[in-house]
């Protein structure tokens, strides 16, 4: 990773971590589901309210580590107004970057957020952290109801 991403994503996973956006509890979700990540003690709930295709609303609560909970921040700032088409799109552009599939997106303030996570592909045992949030997230749009763990299969 350069110098430039490297700085990048310190600022992002520091500044995430220390306020992150969206923390809350959200009363009229319609969509929830818990995730953990037992290696790591990870545990987030992430609120969903969707209104006709589009993520109204995103949130999240719980606790975990800095890069689980700059994840999560940055994935409600970046998923809320998007439609459930688009957040799938960007869960996949996520995970190719946090995985080193891929380094980088367009050059959109969203794909630099999310290019800023490149790092966590050069500590694998990080990625699970990285993700945790975006694939409850996923889950969740999709229909599970029962909390998701990232040991499953």
């Amino acid at each position: 990773m350069d110098a430039e991403f490297r700085e990048l994503y310190q600022e992002i996973i520091l500044e995430h971590s220390k306020s992150p956006r969206n923390f809350r509890r959200m009363e009229d979700a319609t969509h929830k589901l818990e995730g953990r990540n037992p290696l790591c003690g990870d545990q987030y709930t992430i609120y969903l309210k969707i209104e006709n295709g589009i993520i109204a609303d995103i949130s999240f609560e719980g606790s975990g580590c800095a890069i689980s909970k700059a994840s999560a921040s940055v994935m409600t700032s970046v998923l809320k107004g998007k439609s459930i088409a688009e957040a799938k799109k960007l869960f996949e552009q996520f995970h190719d970057i946090v995985t080193g599939v891929k380094t980088t997106g367009d050059d959109t303030d969203i794909s630099r957020k999310i290019a800023a996570f490149s790092g966590v592909a050069e500590y694998p045992v990080r990625i699970k952290c990285a993700t945790l949030a975006w694939h409850a997230m996923r889950n969740s749009i999709e229909g599970v109801t029962n909390s998701v763990t990232t040991e499953e299969k």
